[in-house]
């Protein structure tokens, strides 16, 4: 994958990818921006991260280091702490051909979500994406904010335990039930079923 260079706007340290997020947003830049991790640096390492954007919402996100693009790119830069970001301008044309590249592109709210963990800025930026684009990273985050919430999954399962006990009472089985998970109970045979 090629991106070409870009007209360079502004490179500096912030302490949030979330601000840079934001910014390129509300400008609608479409181009890229460089995150560079400053602890990768000190440590005389080489991680870099690219993500594109059109009209300013992200397209694709490739990790140089790891030569790994979409969410697991993502990850691969998400870090706390400082991080230099060089935003650049880019003509949509230019970028047409590595934003074809669909192992690279991310769910437009996913760069908010995985390098800042700002979630209003994801719902912001998804809300911002053509309308082509913004069920890509809704259903998926979803459903990864509900597995993510164990109050939720313990209710429906006490919910469940709650229905298959109505039932096994309804049946007649409420003596073959056991109140602990790690009990079990033995079916005996009843009169009738010899």
């Amino acid at each position: 994958m090629r991106i070409p260079r870009g007209e360079l706007r502004r490179s500096r340290v912030v302490d949030d990818a979330a601000a840079v997020l934001r910014a390129v947003l509300d400008e609608e830049l479409t181009g890229y921006v460089v995150f560079e991790p400053q602890d990768a640096l000190l440590l005389g390492e080489t991680t870099r991260g690219v993500v594109t954007f059109e009209d300013g919402v992200p397209v694709l996100a490739y990790d140089t280091e790891r030569e790994v693009g979409g969410r697991d790119g993502l990850e691969g830069f998400a870090v706390t702490g400082p991080t230099r970001a060089a935003v650049h301008a880019v003509d949509a044309d230019a970028l047409a051909d590595a934003h074809e590249v669909e192992e690279f592109r991310v769910p437009p709210g996913e760069p908010a979500r995985v390098l800042a963990g700002d979630e209003r800025l994801a719902e912001r930026t998804t809300d911002a994406a053509p309308a082509a684009r913004r069920e890509e990273g809704r259903d998926r985050s979803a459903v990864e904010a509900f597995l993510a919430d164990a109050d939720a999954i313990e209710e429906i399962r006490s919910e469940a335990r709650e229905e298959a006990r109505a039932r096994a009472s309804e049946w007649g089985l409420d003596d073959v039930l056991a109140d602990d998970v790690g009990d079990s109970a033995a079916i005996e045979p009843g009169p009738d079923s010899r």
